[in-house]
């Protein structure tokens, strides 16, 4: 499973995740690579965070932790992948990967960073 993130620009960081990820490991992620992809994106005050409505993302303590760093998150309706961006980039990175078809791991991290 990945994690990333993107502006409206450039890719941000993209994070491999081996297991099921749950609420901690989630928070754990955003922890980790949230804040700094948004500086290395160089975004401005006022940006936008934006996930589904997947239960790690809409629990209790991520919810929390996103309200005390002040994060700003655009809340989207239920089942409406359509309107969160990401998953078109998703999508086009999932066709790229089976045309491609690398045979590494580290050959298929350079694919999703391209």
């Amino acid at each position: 499973m990945l994690w990333g993130c993107f502006s409206a620009k450039v890719p941000g960081r993209l994070k491999h995740v081996k297991e099921r990820m749950n609420g901690a490991m989630y928070r754990d992620i955003l922890i980790e690579n949230l804040l700094p992809s948004a500086r290395a994106l160089k975004m401005k005050r006022g940006w936008v965070f934006q996930h589904d409505n997947d239960p790690k993302h809409t629990a209790r303590a991520t919810k929390e932790w996103l309200r005390k760093k002040h994060f700003k998150v655009l809340e989207c309706p239920s089942q409406s992948p359509d309107l969160n961006p990401i998953e078109n980039l998703w999508k086009e990175l999932k066709v790229r990967v089976a045309q491609i078809q690398p045979q590494s791991l580290t050959a298929l991290e350079e694919i999703c960073m391209e």
